[in-house]
């Protein structure tokens, strides 16, 4: 092969190189301005948010645990904690569940109606 056709053969992988690049960088652009775009949008959407919606407690002490709490509390409250809210969770589901059957007009299990 000549001398020559080594030169073009590298120019032309250049090239494709290069474009290939532009093409990527191109590509990554338009989805980080699609993502700042969101971004703002998001911002706006929630900064709107009235300060009526915003729970303040009296005494200072709010409902949720503190985050780290759980290491300082005795494990009979975390045990408490950690049934009550499973319990509450399979409440939830058989509920959930009883309020499906009854849309689709399917026969209520036995466990999931409530004797109280």
């Amino acid at each position: 092969m000549p001398w020559w056709f080594w030169i073009l053969l590298w120019i032309a992988l250049i090239a494709l190189s290069l474009l290939l690049h532009v093409t990527l960088g191109f590509r990554l652009f338009r989805k980080f301005m699609a993502t700042v775009r969101e971004l703002g949008e998001a911002g706006k959407r929630f900064s709107n948010i009235s300060p009526t919606t915003e729970t303040s407690d009296v005494d200072g002490k709010s409902e949720s645990p503190v985050p780290g709490s759980a290491v300082f509390a005795s494990p009979e409250q975390m045990r408490h904690d950690y049934l009550t809210a499973k319990a509450f969770r399979q409440e939830v589901r058989r509920q959930r569940r009883v309020q499906r059957k009854a849309e689709r007009g399917q026969p209520q299990s036995l466990h999931d109606i409530e004797f109280r």
